[in-house]
């Protein structure tokens, strides 16, 4: 898929009032959007780290001290300025078991693991890999993010019933929450059209707040899912025995969370990067994804990793800045400490209606549109992966995605191979190899030769070939030992360097020309031993 439509979906979430930040000093101006846009996210934040800790099974704040060291912590370090970082429902999913099975403190030690191998990660530039997911898979992944956001934001449906179990709202109930949420998305939808004084999202929230607090209208608000009044997230070494049986139990649980949290991260940071026409730094992500984790499991988080939502609202509410990150954290902090009970009094209807305006904003329609126009492959992988995103996680959806367009990609090129051929003026019957020669397409190779009809002398020209890997070196070492058997001369032409080091060694005739490619096989290997050696 042309790098073009992903271009486009990106272009067509910009506001559009936005112009790009320029290099400097922030001007007041820049300073008020960066401060408001924060704030969005900060009211966004709270229902969201609340609703994951549920999920995770452990208390709200490390929920929302998790929102508070990751968001901070990135915001300052990241490889992107914008993006933003919390407790994530694809991690919580994770620590679930984790947390039934052996407890909180286990769960705080194998979130410093996780940052470790995250640092790891960094360290060892890791992160570059990304760049391995097709479009296809990006715009599934996005797809699919979008439906599991508005999926989720279905259960603030839900309400306490008189025997103590959630059922669905009915009635007026259900009509007042509607209709709050509507109000909220006209909110946004219209703001812009009208003032850029601050941003849409915030004056839905606010609005309908307010219109919820002075009129009194009976609606589930944010102090419903749990009290958020806490203090600073105080220092805690995590209570586990330090020995190999602890490192086999979390172990399994942070190398999971640690994959996870990149791959959502470095995504997210490649779709706010294509938004904002800015690359981002992928090692540096990794690194300060990493470092936050590390310093959440010390103090009582249950980490996390980039956002894509919330990032979505701070872009679209004009934060492009690192700015934008801290001042949500540090906004995130103060509801905890000093304005718990005002934030609690807010309606979840005027969340859920950003959240929706979100989702709206996140999926990608003209996906939809081209369905029939792009190869039936890249289709299937889109729609692969935005059905696996939904029923089961973000990371597994892009692994499954990126191993079926390779597999697609490798037939594709197996198929590819065939050859020309022609009689020299010596009576030498010369094979013009067009098409890679690897793993896939070795069996097609030896198809292509008839070693009992052929002359005396066969000559095999690579000219508009190449030869990818060890495979191919065998198959090239197998056709020569039939001819061999026929008492054949077989003559290989236009062979790297690299191949002629690797097939000398088993004696066979090679030409050198001057128009030799140069490239390197993947890996040394010595068909006469069996033996891998150097990497070329």
């Amino acid at each position: 898929m042309p790098k073009a439509t992903l271009y486009a979906y990106a272009e067509k979430l910009k506001p559009k009032s936005w112009k790009e930040p320029k290099g400097g000093w922030c001007t007041p101006e820049c300073i008020k959007t960066e401060v408001l846009s924060g704030l969005t996210v900060a009211l966004a934040l709270v229902p969201e780290a609340v609703a994951f800790a549920f999920v995770a099974g452990v208390h709200p704040l490390v929920g929302l001290y998790a929102a508070f060291i990751v968001g901070l912590i990135t915001a300052v370090f990241g490889g992107k300025p914008g993006m933003i970082s919390g407790a994530t429902g694809a991690l919580a999913v994770v620590m679930v078991s984790l947390v039934a099975q052996h407890g909180v403190e286990y769960l705080f030690a194998t979130v410093v693991l996780m940052g470790i191998l995250q640092v790891l990660a960094g360290a060892f530039h890791l992160g570059k890999f990304i760049r391995l997911v097709p479009h296809p898979v990006m715009l599934g992944f996005v797809n699919g993010l979008a439906i599991v956001i508005f999926l989720a934001q279905l259960t603030q449906f839900q309400m306490i019933g008189a025997d103590g179990v959630k059922e669905w709202m009915s009635g007026w109930s259900l009509v007042t929450m509607l209709a709050l949420v509507g109000l909220t998305m006209l909110i946004i939808w219209g703001m812009p059209k009208v003032t850029n004084i601050i941003p849409a999202p915030l004056a839905g929230i606010g609005i309908v707040a307010a219109l919820v607090i002075f009129v009194g209208i009976d609606v589930p608000r944010v102090g419903d899912l749990a009290s958020i009044k806490g203090g600073l997230p105080p220092f805690h070494i995590p209570s586990v025995p330090l020995n190999f049986e602890t490192l086999k139990i979390i172990f399994p649980y942070a190398l999971i969370l640690a994959a996870i949290g990149l791959i959502e991260s470095l995504l997210t940071l490649n779709l706010v990067s294509e938004m904002t026409g800015k690359p981002g730094g992928t090692s540096k992500e990794c690194l300060a994804q990493g470092g936050a984790n590390i310093v959440t499991g010390f103090f009582g988080g249950m980490g996390g990793c980039a956002m894509i939502g919330q990032s979505m609202i701070n872009v679209k509410s004009g934060g492009r800045r690192r700015l934008s990150g801290i001042a949500a954290a540090a906004f995130l902090l103060i509801f905890i400490m000093f304005a718990s009970g005002l934030i609690e009094q807010i309606p979840l209807a005027a969340l859920v209606g950003v959240m929706f305006m979100v989702v709206i904003g996140t999926f990608a329609w003209q996906s939809l549109k081209i369905l029939k126009r792009i190869p039936l492959t890249d289709a299937l992988v889109m729609v692969l992966v935005t059905i696996v995103t939904v029923y089961s996680d973000l990371a597994i959806a892009v692994i499954v995605g990126v191993i079926v367009s390779a597999l697609a990609y490798a037939w594709s090129n197996a198929t590819r191979i065939h050859a020309k051929t022609v009689i020299n003026d010596k009576g030498a019957k010369v094979y013009q190899i067009e098409g890679p020669l690897f793993f896939g397409s070795t069996d097609g190779f030896t198809e292509l030769f008839n070693p009992k009809e052929d002359p005396e002398v066969v000559i095999v020209d690579f000219m508009n070939s190449r030869v990818v890997d060890q495979s191919a070196l065998q198959a090239v070492e197998d056709l020569a030992s039939k001819y061999e058997a026929e008492n054949k001369t077989l003559q290989l032409r236009h062979l790297s360097q690299d191949c002629h080091q690797l097939l000398n060694r088993a004696g066979q005739l090679m030409i050198d020309s001057d128009d030799d490619p140069h490239y390197g096989v993947a890996v040394d290997y010595s068909i006469k031993t069996g033996v891998f050696g150097g990497g070329h």
